[in-house]
């Protein structure tokens, strides 16, 4: 659908979506095995040696399968793009090296997308589309904020910020993940407004690096999300799988990522009601926290969204916030108004719209 193309701030709001129903882990890889015999610890020192894991160089494959219920988008991208990786089974490259330098691929049939940091340069490229997308970050270890939560680390990251009181932590039966044993952590919310049930995240017995995440949706014996390594290696990768030059012929673009550098955009009331609450329109505003937060974004123009057959089929909905279109499922749920605002959260539909009429 052109409208997700066109629209960088449409394109966020799926992704934003999974970041904030991937705050688990899963089984992608799981043969049965023997339960592996670590060291007993609570689910408060797992908690702790997860949080206080220092960055670790290592480079790695892993496994993610998404199954959000999403509808499918005409026009959406194929195979070697990020958005790929919101459904179905996908496979993924990973390296770590120094504390500033990362790099992801995702491998597709018709080409792959990396996404590279080397110290302030950081690259968004597309092999099959021959683009590329440089920006740089001046906060060292800083994550840029359109950067996706893709890898099991980043995943348990925003699980164990969201645990505070509001969860129920506890510890399963150990598993054996990428030839490694490790404990598994289950965090399970209390507020029953969160569509999320249950996460999984398997801890590495010796490192404490999350090896694998998952993410159970409401009454669901299956995880919905899942992202697992398959293989694991923790030699420090080579210095150049983080140097890029983009090839001949690609089409390169400059975004500012620096948090002091603002693309310029058009004048508009500030006291419009999509203005509300946030600094940029530009960016998404966040109410809520935890495993209730909402997803606010300005949508733009809303009869690009209508026009299309896929939506147009969504039941339409209405409140004191106004009327629009709901998507839902067990994980996530979706509000698209007609006045080109978007709501979306791991929440029951109830949570969107009281945050559209706040």
């Amino acid at each position: 659908m052109r409208a997700f193309q066109s629209r960088p701030r449409l394109r966020w709001i799926i992704p934003a979506v999974a970041a904030a129903a991937l705050v688990a882990g899963g089984a992608v890889a799981g043969t049965a095995v023997a339960e592996p015999s670590l060291p007993e610890r609570s689910a408060e020192q797992l908690v702790a040696e997860v949080a206080q894991t220092r960055p670790t160089q290592f480079s790695g494959t892993a496994e993610t399968r998404a199954e959000l219920g999403l509808p499918a988008l005409p026009g959406s991208r194929r195979g070697s793009d990020f958005e790929a990786l919101l459904a179905g089974k996908n496979t993924i490259r990973v390296w770590a090296g120094n504390e500033d330098q990362s790099r992801l691929a995702v491998q597709g049939t018709f080409g792959e997308s990396d996404l590279i940091r080397n110290g302030s340069d950081v690259w968004l490229w597309n092999s099959q589309e021959k683009t590329a997308v440089h920006s740089t970050i001046s906060d060292r270890g800083e994550r840029p904020s359109d950067e996706p939560a893709l890898t099991p680390q980043q995943l348990a990251a925003e699980a164990i910020a969201a645990i505070e009181p509001t969860t129920e932590v506890s510890v399963a039966r150990n598993v054996t993940v990428a030839g490694r044993a490790a404990y598994e952590l289950v965090l399970q919310p209390k507020d029953d407004r969160s569509l999320i049930e249950q996460v999984r995240i398997a801890v590495d017995g010796e490192r404490f690096l999350p090896l694998r995440v998952q993410v159970y949706g409401e009454g669901a014996d299956q995880p919905s999300v899942e992202a697992a390594f398959t293989q694991i290696d923790f030699s420090a990768p080579d210095p150049s799988v983080f140097d890029f030059t983009p090839p001949p012929g690609t089409d390169v673009k400059r975004e500012p990522t620096d948090r002091n550098e603002k693309p310029a955009r058009p004048d508009h009331d500030k006291n419009a009601k999509r203005d509300r609450g946030s600094k940029d329109a530009g960016e998404p505003t966040v109410i809520g926290k935890g495993w209730t937060a909402v997803y606010l974004a300005d949508g733009g123009d809303a009869g690009e969204l209508t026009d299309n057959a896929t939506l147009e089929a969504l039941p339409r909905v209405s409140g004191a916030w106004g009327s629009g279109r709901l998507f839902s499922s067990r994980l996530v749920s979706a509000v698209i108004t007609d006045d080109g605002r978007v709501a979306a959260g791991a929440v029951r539909p109830e949570v969107l719209y009281d945050a559209l009429g706040r």
